[in-house]
């Protein structure tokens, strides 16, 4: 009974353990199984599929580090090559082939920062597309200042944008002088004048200007309207005679809006109060933010300058002509510093020769009495009185031998190392080849208590090569070389204790100037040491012929040679700017006001019979309204669009009879207008 019960509660135990047991055989299976299937999912690349089955067999098997290990390694492996992948796309232009690289990456890691920006590369591209699409449309309709103030744009986010900068290019070969900044100026800049004044109020030359071109002035209330000035242009510019009545008269102006110019007299505190600033921020690619603001103060007289270290950018308060200059010397400083691949191959050569022939007589005879034994045979002590009857028998002799030495030696050992070294111009590299020896100095404290200390030092031994490069715009390379071998000739020991060394050196040090391509090779460098030495018997051995039965003579020549071959290839150089970039108008000492194009022009066309301008069409009258009834606000019919109130007339010169010549300040025949109807408001 006993028996019965005790086997039913091992079958009961049994089976509690065998579901556990089971279970956990099951689930070591569906992981292995998981693991399996990732793996030939990543091998067909679906990547994304064999990461999760790597996630399904983690979660089975937690425990597990080989399937924890393949699930990194593949994600890591992965992200990394659809990253590189889609930056040569974006870079390539494909954007929906880069795109979709970043979101299969965002997919696999939802925070990889690097597809993130490459999304936003991807938005800042499509961007830059269709800005460079409106400046080719704006260019080939010949405005050629919105496709330079796009083509900037795109060049101020992405300053290694091809297309764009191949269109500036082209706006520049298009357009020769810089335009205004106010793109809405330009055309009533540009139209054609001619204009003679002699003594004349200023304001009234202003007015002739502003009826020929269309603009508007405003006067400063300190602006001296009736101060003369005289100007005598000819088939020139609005432009032109705007801004040589600004310069002669000792004034400034303010553009308003599209068609409207404040002038006011050029002084510092109406300069203060008027003349608008402009932030802008460099962000420099290449340069150092240090050297960029040295040269904003030192050209420009920048004082409001920030340079960001960390960053590496600088920004600038100052006038929008300023800032225009500070771009075009920032682009002249921002490049990409030129690099050199040294290509080294550096050769050690060995040889060593050792020649030993002869025979080595011996150098010494040992004669020692015998040793004596008694009848038991044991060793008996000698003393004086055996010394009375030693004979031959009872004298041993040692060191009786010849050895006869014929041997020679030859040993041939090449070390090679062939460094290749990528660097910047005019930056220093090294090459060390060889071992760091220890050396210890003990250093002791005075007085009657002091204590020693050591410390170790390492010397360097073996080949140190030190090369600076220095590249110039021929594509030729200058290259400091110091050359440097050392070995470690002997060691020696102080009476403290302390090991010092002595190590032989060779050195060369010279100044190269190759060609892109060209080798050189430097050799030279020998340590040649020849040394003989010889065991004869005196007299017999020194003949020639038979001295060699009577002796041994042993010859050792050692040599080392250095040979360095150098090569450069030149990685990247300077790329010489446009002349227009390199070399460009900065204004006067104190003033960056452009100077008018003065490139030659048409002659001005005059009217073969004098002309009348024209006076706008008279406003029409409100209508009239009973006055029982309050009257609402009067209501102006549209006018018709061939005559707008605000359009001005056709610009042309009229000729007019000259003044008399008693008058003071008078027009020219080709400016002065005829009087205009009056017009009044009903």
């Amino acid at each position: 009974m006993a028996s019965q019960r005790m086997g039913s509660r091992c079958l009961n135990l049994s089976r509690r353990l065998a579901l556990p047991l089971a279970a956990l055989i099951l689930a070591g299976c569906a992981a292995q199984n998981a693991y399996q299937e990732g793996r030939t999912l990543v091998e067909h690349d679906q990547v994304e599929a064999g990461l999760l089955k790597y996630q399904q067999a983690m979660a089975a098997d937690p425990t597990n580090p080989q399937y924890r290990a393949a699930y990194i390694q593949t994600r890591d492996r992965s992200t990394l090559r659809l990253l590189e992948l889609s930056d040569r796309a974006l870079a390539d232009g494909k954007v929906a082939l880069a795109l979709q690289g970043y979101q299969r990456v965002l997919n696999i890691e939802p925070g990889n920062e690097r597809a993130r920006s490459g999304l936003r590369a991807v938005e800042s591209d499509q961007r830059h597309v269709r800005m460079l699409a409106d400046a080719k449309e704006a260019f080939e309709r010949g405005d050629y200042d919105l496709a330079r103030a796009k083509v900037n744009a795109i060049l101020g986010e992405r300053v290694n944008h091809e297309q764009a900068r191949l269109l500036l290019v082209q706006i520049n070969e298009k357009q020769a002088a810089v335009p205004v900044a106010e793109t809405g100026l330009t055309a009533a800049y540009r139209q054609p004048i001619s204009i003679e004044f002699r003594d004349a109020p200023l304001k009234q030359v202003f007015d002739v200007i502003a009826r020929r071109s269309g603009l508007n002035f405003l006067f400063d209330k300190d602006f001296k309207a009736d101060q003369k000035t005289s100007i005598f242009l000819k088939n020139s510019t609005v432009e032109a005679a705007v801004h040589f009545l600004l310069v002669t008269n000792q004034l400034e102006q303010q553009v308003m809006d599209g068609n409207t110019i404040l002038i006011y007299p050029n002084v510092a505190a109406k300069v203060k109060d008027y003349q608008e600033l402009t932030i802008k921020t460099f962000f420099l690619a290449n340069a150092d933010a240090k050297a960029v603001a040295n040269t904003l103060k030192t050209i420009l007289k920048s004082r409001d300058v920030v340079v960001d270290e960390k960053l590496n950018l600088v920004i600038v308060r100052d006038s929008a002509e300023a800032i225009k200059l500070a771009s075009k010397l920032v682009a002249l400083q921002d490049i990409a510093e030129p690099e050199v691949m040294l290509e080294v191959e550096i050769l050690e050569i060995k040889r060593s020769r050792l020649m030993e022939l002869g025979i080595a007589w011996p150098a010494s005879l040992s004669l020692a009495p015998l040793t004596l034994l008694d009848i038991d045979n044991k060793p008996v002590p000698l003393s004086l009185a055996n010394l009375r009857g030693l004979n031959k028998g009872t004298i041993g002799v040692s060191g009786v031998s010849a050895t006869i030495n014929a041997n020679k030696t030859d040993g041939d050992s090449n070390t090679l190392a062939n460094p290749r070294i990528r660097v910047r111009n005019r930056e220093k590299a090294k090459v060390v080849i060889g071992d760091k020896v220890p050396n210890i100095t003990t250093t002791i404290s005075p007085g009657a208590n002091g204590f020693a200390s050591e410390s170790v030092t390492y010397l360097d031994v073996g080949l140190t090569l030190n090369v600076e490069p220095t590249i110039y715009l021929n594509n030729e390379i200058a290259i400091r070389i110091a050359l440097q071998v050392s070995n470690l000739v002997s060691s020696t020991t102080t009476k403290s204790g302390t090991t010092a060394y002595q190590i032989g050196t060779r050195e060369a040090s010279t100044m190269l100037q190759l060609k892109d391509g060209e080798n050189q090779v430097l050799a030279g460098l020998i340590n040649n040491e020849d040394r003989s030495s010889g065991s004869k018997i005196p007299g017999i051995g020194n003949l020639p012929l038979i001295g060699r039965l009577f002796g041994s003579t042993r010859d050792e020549k050692d040599k080392t040679e250095i040979v360095l071959s150098i090569t450069p290839h030149l990685i990247r150089n300077i790329q010489r700017p446009a002349a227009n970039a390199s070399e460009f108008s900065a204004g006067t000492e104190t003033s960056f006001r452009r100077r008018p194009d003065t490139a030659v022009k048409a002659p001005t066309v005059m009217p073969a019979a004098p002309g009348q301008r024209q006076a706008p069409a008279p406003m029409p009258a409100p209508t009239p309204t009973p006055t029982a009834t309050p009257a609402p606000a009067p209501t102006y019919p549209a006018l018709p669009a061939a005559a707008p109130a605000t359009a001005l007339p056709p610009a042309q010169p009229v000729p007019v009879p000259a003044p008399a010549p008693a008058a003071e300040g008078g027009f020219s025949t080709a400016t002065k207008p005829p009087p205009e109807p009056e017009t009044k408001e009903q």
